[in-house]
């Protein structure tokens, strides 16, 4: 993995830095919404109810919420264009590698260089685009969030937290099983498509169509752990939001929290839930992109470093 985001660093590191900043942004906003909506919660349910008080908090609230649009807007179209000026270098580099082959007479099969240019590199690209902004704009919203909840009733956010942990840990088991699948795949789709470039596809026709069966019970592998890690998560998901629907309902009852400070403790776990899939999906993308990665670094020989001085875009 370390690999994978070094190369995409030095590819890119100018305009990394403005999107890690843009995402440090949008992260920082991430619970602002919460103390809005628990401010009007709390202001309705008060004895000294003034309209010009929710006025002043809707129109906060809104402009907060406007402000957060409006980053992650920016954040998303600078991450989307570089992803395909990524593409775009990618491309560049297989192609002057491909030539090279041509003259070298060095032995590449034709299937295997066309899937690297036209799928393998858009998808290492577009993953390249929001590689360091995505998590940081995820993970600054699980600190942001679950922070807000601690700090105005601990009790809710350490249920919070507790549904971030387990979480992890089935993760990273089921997704070190779906990386051999990954792979595997990957190696059989290349195979067969160096055998459709043959120019005897008759006789093997038989065999090609043998690859796309390893090719389906790969997949269907891949969706039993991937299905089964989904069905857990869910589990915990579901879990954390009763308890602190529970616990937040006897604090109320016991005069220890108020109503406000419960919904937005509602509305905060339904905000990390977002995060937290997101980053669960993302770690996978990570390491289905790594191995990937790996792959095309052997199309490039014995020498990558010659294909690295390839004019890039702004």
């Amino acid at each position: 993995m370390f690999q994978l985001y070094r190369a995409i660093w030095r590819a890119s590191a100018g305009r990394q830095i403005i999107l890690i900043v843009l995402s440090i942004a949008i992260a920082g906003l991430a619970a602002v919404p919460l103390e809005f909506q628990r401010d009007i919660i709390n202001h309705l349910t008060s004895a000294d109810v003034s309209t010009d008080r929710l006025i002043y908090l809707g129109v906060g609230m809104m402009s907060v919420i406007l402000l957060s649009l409006a980053l992650k807007w920016l954040l998303s179209y600078r991450a989307g264009t570089l992803g395909e000026d990524l593409i775009r270098m990618i491309r560049q580099r297989l192609l002057l590698r491909a030539s090279d082959i041509n003259v070298s007479g060095e032995t590449m099969r034709k299937g295997t260089m066309t899937t690297a240019i036209s799928a393998e590199a858009e998808e290492l690209g577009k993953f390249a685009g929001g590689a360091f902004s995505d998590p940081v704009v995820q993970i600054g919203t699980l600190i942001s969030v679950i922070g807000y909840i601690s700090s105005t009733q601990p009790g809710l956010g350490m249920i919070a937290f507790s549904m971030i942990v387990p979480q992890i840990i089935i993760v990273l088991v089921s997704q070190r099983k779906v990386n051999v699948f990954v792979a595997e795949r990957v190696r059989i789709l290349r195979g067969a498509n160096d055998m459709l470039n043959v120019e005897r596809i008759n006789e093997i026709a038989r065999e090609v169509e043998a690859q796309f069966d390893e090719i389906y019970e790969t997949r269907r592998k891949m969706f039993i752990w991937k299905l089964s890690a989904k069905f857990l998560l869910s589990v915990i998901n579901g879990a954390g939001t009763v308890g602190v629907l529970m616990l937040g309902g006897y604090l109320v009852l016991s005069g220890k929290t108020d109503v406000g400070t419960v919904v937005a403790a509602t509305s905060g776990l339904s905000r990390i839930q977002g995060p937290t899939a997101f980053l669960i999906a993302f770690y996978r993308q990570v390491s289905a992109n790594r191995i990937k990665y790996e792959l095309m670094l052997e199309l490039f020989g014995p020498n990558p470093e010659r294909y690295r001085q390839i004019r890039r875009g702004s």
